[in-house]
């Protein structure tokens, strides 16, 4: 099964992508965007280098003819780590790869006599694990979570190089290590409160501190006994600000109509000027078959069993965050499978030009069969490929916000433009919106077929954009654009 999922990531244009996975992505329309696409914050001062991600809608000024997607991953069939063999019990996991050895390592939760403990395990790929998995020795009572961050081999403090969060005693606990294996408490008690046990950290490298995922239930007001996610950050992991909620139920979005809670905020990583995260949706008010009861899917104490997806957020500023509703990872449509019931991506990292995706899969409900039935499965995108414009047989336009151009003055588009239909443009405009000679449509060289980074020429000298302010209006048909860069 994996044979076809590797000779797709050893491809760099993905030729046939995605026929060549095992899993078709299917394109979920959000909307049709004509006109003025609007502003969520205050548009940077430079194109800095990116890369840009349209994920972002406060990069586009303007759209004409598009339809704006949130693009699913492609999943693998089969989990990576299961209950059955390596002991998996929670759909939490932290996956990284060391920058020096280049091998991945992987942390998740098993069940232990009180607690749950820590399982360790190394791979040269991120796919085949070596088994079987090492048993941890846990810094302290772990209720349940295993978030890890690598600082890296480069660390000004190589005994606390790795950072491990979980939850225990009302609040977010804290381990350092220098090697991943051997932990060590950071402070004898939560390091701040969360009365719900889902929790993370992740570094936040664009404002140099640490960001806490919290999940916190309310006891009062709109969402009283809902889990709600919370955020705070701190620069030296012992001082944390006040938890404050970062995303509620959407009542404009029908798919969340109902008893709509979450499995926290998770798998934060820096894309450029946006920290994008994974939010894991709760639906306990529905069952995975509908035709089945709680009790036949093997809950026997709720009206439900509970179903979970997967959505994506994305923040500017590393404290307001903006989400789509529509699903990102949708439980898998067919019946029986594995990750039927839940799919909740909890970690996720770039690996040349993929981004890697682990996630919680259940086959039941939310409390059934938690011994046996919660895995962790594996999905992939083509790097930055969240959210993207796309175009049909008619033209379609976008056209960015302005701002100055620094010292980056080459581009590269990831977009997927079909080789034979299809073919993509881009031009500069200055301040008042006209072309800059050399750099109209004419002068741009026409791309085609299916990349990360398509390379962008012009007739004009590059070098004479610097210091412009300008803005880039990209003109295409059956096509989809999901970012650009500017180098």
């Amino acid at each position: 099964m994996l044979a076809g999922l590797n000779s797709a990531v050893a491809s760099r244009d993905f030729p046939g992508y995605p026929m060549a996975m095992i899993s078709p992505v299917i394109p979920i329309v959000v909307c049709l965007v004509w006109g003025w696409a609007g502003a969520l914050s205050a548009e940077p001062a430079t194109w800095q280098a990116g890369p840009h991600l349209l994920l972002d809608r406060t990069v586009v000024a303007e759209t004409a003819g598009l339809q704006r997607q949130v693009r699913p991953p492609s999943r693998m069939p089969d989990p990576l780590v299961t209950g059955f063999e390596d002991g998996n019990e929670q759909p939490y996991v932290s996956v990284v790869r060391d920058a020096e050895t280049r091998r991945f390592g992987i942390w998740f939760n098993t069940p232990r006599p009180v607690g749950r403990g820590i399982a360790y395990m190394e791979s040269e790929d991120g796919l085949h694990w070596l088994r079987p998995a090492r048993l941890l020795k846990a810094p302290e009572a772990i209720g349940v979570g295993v978030s890890v961050i690598d600082e890296g081999p480069g660390f000004a403090e190589p005994s606390r190089r790795f950072k491990l969060g979980w939850h225990e005693n009302d609040g977010l606990r804290l381990a350092v290590s220098a090697n991943g294996l051997d932990w060590t408490p950071l402070t004898p008690g939560p390091v701040v409160r969360a009365n719900h046990d889902i929790v993370g950290i992740y570094r936040d490298p664009l404002r140099q501190r640490y960001l806490a995922a919290l999940s916190i239930v309310p006891g009062a007001g709109p969402y009283k006994g809902l889990r709600i996610p919370h955020q705070s950050v701190s620069t030296n992991l012992l001082e944390w600000r006040p938890p404050w909620p970062i995303i509620t139920p959407d009542p404009r979005a029908e798919i969340e109509r109902g008893e709509t809670q979450f499995y926290g905020l998770s798998a934060v990583i820096n894309r450029g000027s946006l920290l994008v995260a994974m939010v894991k949706v709760l639906r306990d008010d529905l069952n995975c078959e509908p035709d089945r009861t709680a009790a036949d899917l093997g809950d026997k104490d709720r009206p439900f069993a509970g179903i979970g997806y997967t959505v994506v957020a994305w923040s500017l500023d590393g404290e307001r965050w903006d989400r789509e509703t529509q699903p990102f990872l949708d439980r898998n449509p067919q019946v029986g499978a594995w990750d039927r019931a839940m799919s909740w991506i909890d970690a996720q990292l770039v690996v040349g030009d993929f981004t890697y995706f682990y996630y919680g899969g259940y086959r039941w409900g939310h409390k059934a069969h938690r011994y046996t039935g919660r895995q962790i499965g594996f999905a992939q995108m083509p790097r930055d490929r969240y959210a993207g414009y796309r175009a049909g047989a008619d033209e379609g336009r976008l056209r960015t916000r302005p701002a100055r151009l620094g010292k980056a003055v080459q581009m590269t588009v990831n977009a997927e433009v079909d080789p034979e239909k299809g073919e993509l443009r881009v031009r500069i405009l200055d301040a008042n919106g006209a072309a800059l000679p050399g750099f109209d449509w004419p002068d741009c060289r026409v791309v085609k077929g299916n990349r990360v980074a398509h390379p962008i020429a012009w007739k004009g000298a590059n070098a004479t954009l610097r210091g412009k302010t300008v803005s880039f209006e990209f003109r295409f048909r059956e096509g989809t654009l999901f970012a650009f860069d500017c180098l």
